[in-house]
């Protein structure tokens, strides 16, 4: 299953940094995101997909067997915090389109001779 989700994981930062590449500030915005569910996924692989008994050790559930809680913490923090920052992205780039009217990187550049 960690191959899966190897392949999975890679996957999607490819396609994240190649969104990340283009012009459109639209598709940057999309691969901010794809980046982010990767990270989680990767932070999921490395904490371990094993485990079928819930993160509370009763008797007769092995120290071995259940579940580890800190990954599912630090991916739900990772995900507010990635909703938090997509949901800024997507309403600055809605107000710099309405000002400029595109939201091509190359004429949102500027020029030197402009004052």
């Amino acid at each position: 299953m960690e191959i899966i989700m190897s392949v999975a994981i890679g996957f999607l930062f490819m396609a994240a940094v190649y969104l990340m590449l283009s012009k459109s500030l639209i598709r940057i915005i999309i691969g901010t995101g794809l980046l982010s569910h990767g990270a989680h996924l990767l932070l999921l692989t490395m904490g371990g997909l094993g485990g079928n008994s819930p993160p509370v050790v009763t008797d007769g559930v092995s120290v071995s067997d259940y579940a580890d809680p800190l990954p599912q913490a630090l991916i739900l923090t990772a995900i507010v915090i990635s909703f938090a920052v997509t949901s800024f992205f997507l309403v600055l780039a809605y107000r710099s389109y309405q000002e400029l009217g595109t939201d091509n990187m190359e004429l949102l550049r500027g020029t030197e001779d402009y004052e």
